[in-house]
């Protein structure tokens, strides 16, 4: 098993504990507002884990692997280009339900239909500048860290004093 999978560990109880690991990307136009601070407190205080982060300029090749499944559909060009314009901030986040969790932070893609709390919500206007991306279930989760970090970038086993705090 490879460190962008599920992670198995000792708790601190004693007992082993499997936890899932999801992709989040905080976009160019996060990144340009200045909000990757605010963006990465909000999954801290969820209680969310950070397990891998870099900045990077996505490629055009990898940015094509990434948004795949839209190849071919009228903004998939565009999706491109905007995610290749400018540095994004790519992170791991582990955690019970990490994929789902995350996605109910994010919020809605159009944020027009974000409730507010959510970072889409609260921090995103349009659809097109909507400022984060979220890995829309396990399986997209663990495709898409295997698109942003290579094996050793994540990681491993780090228990914090606090998890016994945020789960059970």
């Amino acid at each position: 098993m490879t460190d962008l999978h599920k992670v198995s560990y000792l708790d601190i109880g004693g007992t082993v504990a499997t936890v899932e690991r999801t992709f989040v990307a905080i976009k160019p136009d996060g990144v340009e507002r200045g909000l990757v601070g605010e963006i990465i407190g909000r999954f801290e205080r969820k209680g969310l884990k950070l397990v891998g982060l870099k900045q990077m300029v996505v490629s055009k090749e990898t940015a094509e692997t990434h948004y795949g499944e839209h190849k071919g559909k009228p903004f998939f060009d565009g999706l491109v280009s905007f995610i290749t314009s400018g540095p994004i901030v790519a992170m791991a986040w582990e955690g019970k339900n990490a994929a789902a969790i995350a996605r109910n932070v994010i919020g809605a893609t159009n944020p027009a239909q974000s409730p507010q709390g959510t970072i889409r919500g609260d921090l995103a206007l349009d659809i097109g500048r909507n400022v984060v991306h979220g890995s829309d279930s396990p399986e997209s989760g663990v495709r898409e860290l295997g698109i942003f970090f290579k094996d050793g970038e994540l990681l491993k086993e780090w228990n914090r004093a606090c998890d016994k705090w945020i789960t059970e």
